[in-house]
């Protein structure tokens, strides 16, 4: 079921939630597919609807500090500066977990991913329910974040209870990941650009892309079409190979595909990380054999957008 948020409607997702149940709402990333955290059957069926593998933790959504301590049993120094920074904002923290927190949720790891988001009706829904919440992306496993409702419809339907339609998010790009022990390390680029978390707290180590999983979004695979997807230069591609192939591009796709998708006219890296996911899904819903996306300059939000096509391109 879809509604727009509302005042009633987030009331009734409150309800569903309590109830045990699965709501998918926005938040100023990308769509999240929530359950309460401390219901375990609960975020075991988030587990189901996405076909996610129980070795790639979730994150946690909360509202305030008061919530903030019933999930984390510490917050270093680090952590505090970006939290002062940051938050309610696009930034996930990796802290060390209550031993109340579901093994589900963190993978059986001993830290816990925790965010506090700044979107009116993913706020509004945590104080309505006035618990933490378990909230990865609303989209099966591996596949493409949804920005706007219509796409967890799409790919998710019948199966999640209730969908909040708060429009399109604000980036298009999840949050950013930053864990502060035993060194400050940026485990996931996203909505917030690299150099502005150093620029609070220091330099971080970058883990990329690894076989050891500390947070949601770090296998080699994921974000992915179901359209395959390469990352190339596309003025590079022949044009016989340019027939039923889409193109995506920062500015000035080459000519000859059969559909094209302009990231940002201008050069914007953070309007090309908002349209990413979306011009994506576009793009994939068009039947086409193939999808080739140019790289962009990995400064900035462009480090973000590199890190997504390299996935989808696994």
């Amino acid at each position: 079921m879809l509604l727009p948020a509302t005042r009633d409607s987030i009331a009734r997702a409150a309800v569903l939630l309590r109830q045990g149940g699965v709501v998918a709402f926005p938040t100023e990333t990308v769509y999240g597919l929530g359950a309460l955290l401390f219901d375990a059957r609960a975020v075991a069926r988030i587990f189901e609807i996405k076909r996610r593998p129980s070795f790639d933790p979730l994150i946690v959504h909360v509202a305030d500090r008061a919530m903030l301590g019933e999930v984390v049993a510490a917050v270093p120094a680090a952590a505090e500066t970006l939290i002062e920074r940051f938050w309610p904002g696009p930034l996930t923290l990796v802290l060390k977990k209550r031993p109340a927190v579901p093994g589900l949720v963190t993978a059986g790891l001993q830290t816990v991913a925790v965010r506090m988001a700044d979107h009116p009706v993913a706020r509004a829904l945590l104080e309505a329910v006035g618990s933490p919440l378990a909230a990865p992306s609303a989209n099966p496993f591996g596949r493409l974040s949804p920005t706007r409702a219509e796409h967890v419809a799409k790919m998710l339907g019948d199966r999640v209870d209730l969908i909040l339609d708060g429009g399109a998010t604000k980036y298009g790009i999840e949050s950013t990941i930053v864990a502060v022990e035993p060194r400050p390390a940026l485990l996931r680029p996203g909505a917030i650009a690299l150099e502005r978390i150093e620029a609070a707290i220091g330099p971080l180590e970058r883990t990329g892309r690894t076989s050891e999983v500390r947070a949601p979004g770090q296998l080699d695979q994921h974000y992915a079409p179901a359209t395959p997807l390469r990352l190339i230069d596309p003025k590079l591609v022949a044009h016989a190979e340019r027939l039923r192939a889409g193109v995506i591009a920062l500015q000035d796709p080459p000519e000859g595909y059969s559909a094209s998708r302009t990231l940002s006219r201008r050069g914007d890296l953070r309007e090309a990380a908002a349209n990413l996911f979306e011009m994506l899904h576009e793009l994939d819903a068009l039947g086409l054999d193939r999808i080739d996306a140019a790289p962009v300059t990995e400064a900035g939000l462009g480090l973000a957008i590199m890190d997504r096509l390299r996935r989808a391109a696994s």
